[in-house]
């Protein structure tokens, strides 16, 4: 039995490692460059020599989502087919010299951002120059340009045929990691909100708050991956709504941890201004413990929610939520009652105890489903009045395709109905 549970948990980590991001791209990389290599072979107007850039384009074309693949297919093939052309212009006017060869790269620097070759901007001097620096210069551009499209074809062939996978699995796995690292800081921070808090613990907290933001820019690298592999990928089906649904809710965590590292910063000044008493009196204390693992159990289920895919699991854990925030809110008036209280005995720091319940409020406002509701139709509409602005035609196209299917499946329930 051990031997079996050894045996199953070995071919999961392998798995797993298969699909880790980096291994993907490297089969799928060296895959493209050697069936580019193979056909460049025989395909290339250069006999000379090995048709390295066919590969090396194949290389750089074969992205991680079929919407990367696309773009940098196009920037790079710009990118060559500029360098060819400059050199052509520069051979065919001044030939090759020490100061030909200065302007050469000037040009087609300048060139390169004209046609807006963006990373590629390099290529375009390099092309220049290796045709520049042969005497059958006409041949070797007509090479490179031929190796360049054999390429760039077999990259964007090889995504065709071999879809890229889609990432939102990854980027929700980042989320929910986020979140659950949020979880734990709150639970610490109404710990010590119970008890007698040194002014350096307190500091660690918000410490580990400001950490967050790196958490933050990782989960949004995931995220734009995953943003990436839906574009334009055949397999997905409502790719825009995946997309707005994981960026809004990546939105809303961020403002949450924002907040968190203000609560944590009130904190840090309580325990500096109250040393050696308590943060709070034992009852407020206690409520905000309470308040903030309310809160934090929320945090969790509100990624839960964002990064679910099937509508069943999305209703149950939408109603989690409300219930969870339900009862944070319950708990947070009874802190208000509390705090209130406490600010009429002792006013000297009602500023930072006002903010602890404004701080609260605002997290738990953050991840309202209502809000949440709203946040997403105004977003959808955003993108959806974009497309329209930039391509209008297509657009339209697009609606009037779908309004001639709706009036035949209306046609066709109307002639099965009796």
């Amino acid at each position: 039995m051990r031997d079996v549970r050894e045996t199953v948990a070995s071919a999961l980590r392998r798995v797993k490692w298969l699909r880790d991001p980096l291994v993907v791209q490297a089969l799928r990389s060296a895959a493209a460059a050697s069936i580019a290599y193979v056909i460049a072979v025989r395909l290339s107007p250069d006999k000379s020599a090995a048709p390295l850039t066919a590969p090396l384009t194949a290389l750089l074309v074969v992205q991680v989502t079929l919407y990367a693949t696309l773009k940098m297919s196009f920037r790079r093939v710009n990118a060559v087919v500029a360098g060819v052309l400059v050199a052509i212009v520069f051979s065919a006017v001044v030939g090759l010299s020490w100061w030909s060869l200065a302007l050469v790269i000037v040009a087609a620097l300048g060139v390169g951002h004209l046609v807006r070759a963006h990373e590629f901007v390099a290529e375009v001097a390099i092309s220049a120059m290796l045709v520049l620096g042969v005497t059958s210069h006409g041949t070797l551009a007509w090479a490179r340009v031929v190796e360049t499209l054999i390429g760039a074809i077999v990259g964007l062939v090889f995504n065709l045929i071999f879809a890229p996978p889609v990432w939102v699995e990854q980027a929700g796995e980042s989320i929910e990691g986020l979140a659950r690292r949020v979880r734990q800081l709150m639970l610490r921070m109404g710990e010590e909100a119970a008890r007698n808090t040194p002014f350096h613990e307190a500091a660690a907290r918000l410490h580990e708050a400001r950490r967050l933001d790196h958490d933050i820019a990782e989960v949004d690298e995931d995220l734009r991956q995953a943003e990436d592999s839906l574009r334009l990928n055949p397999r997905v089906r409502e790719g825009l709504l995946h997309r707005v649904v994981l960026r809004t809710g990546l939105d809303t965590l961020e403002i949450c941890t924002v907040v968190l590292r203000v609560l944590a910063r009130t904190f840090t000044d309580l325990a500096k201004e109250r040393e050696p008493e308590p943060l709070f009196p034992p009852a407020t204390g206690a409520a905000i413990e309470q308040l903030l693992s309310e809160i934090a159990d929320a945090v969790v289920s509100f990624a839960v929610l964002v990064t679910t895919s099937a509508s069943d699991d999305a209703e149950s854990a939408e109603e989690r939520l409300s219930a969870q925030l339900r009862q944070a809110a319950v708990t947070r008036d009874k802190l208000a009652q509390l705090l209130l209280e406490e600010v009429r005995r002792h006013p000297l720091h009602w500023q930072l105890q006002g903010a602890v319940l404004t701080e609260v409020n605002r997290i738990i406002d953050e991840m309202d489903t209502e809000h949440r509701s709203r946040r997403l139709l105004e977003e959808l509409d955003h993108h959806t009045r974009e497309q329209r602005e930039r391509m209008p035609r297509l657009t339209g196209l697009r609606d009037r395709v779908r309004s001639r299917r709706r009036e035949r499946n209306r046609t066709a329930a109307a002639r099965r109905s009796p």
